[in-house]
């Protein structure tokens, strides 16, 4: 497959600290499109009941952005862009991190009860989608390769 991935880094990908608005009756959380989202939401889903020790993700997009948010509980999100990798734990409901393009995720280590609520750019399309992560790592490196030729 020809694809190239954007030059992102995990760098690039960022922690949001959610506005909040506290009551006596418990917290409120706002999120709006293209107002501390920058993007239209296109697509909303969110995992659930993911047993003890299993991980989700293990791909990159190509166009999509997403923000994930830990609604409950907390997981871990492992970030690579071929280069550099980072973890970042999502254990607030306040945080939501963003993740651009052209970044491979795997989400691990989640909490009891944990549900991880994602907020996505575009549509389903497998089309975006790279799943098997030498296929991400030449797709990068033929970005970089093409960078380096202008």
């Amino acid at each position: 497959m020809t694809r190239s991935l954007r030059k992102s880094t995990v760098f690039d990908c960022s922690i949001l600290d959610l506005d909040k608005a506290h009551t006596l009756k418990g917290n409120l959380t706002v999120v709006e499109n293209l107002k501390n989202i920058p993007f239209e939401i296109k697509r909303v889903y969110y995992l659930y009941d993911v047993p003890g020790g299993s991980e989700r993700g293990g791909h990159a997009h190509i166009e999509l952005q997403q923000y994930l948010i830990a609604a409950s509980g907390s997981f871990d999100v492992k970030l690579s862009d071929g280069t550099n990798t980072r973890t970042v734990c999502l254990n607030r409901p306040y945080y939501a991190l963003h993740i651009v393009p052209g970044i491979w995720r795997e989400l691990q280590n989640f909490s009891s009860g944990s549900i991880c609520l994602v907020l996505a750019s575009h549509p389903y399309d497998e089309t975006d989608y790279v799943r098997s992560f030498d296929e991400f790592i030449v797709a990068k490196e033929r970005n970089n390769d093409h960078m380096r030729c202008r």
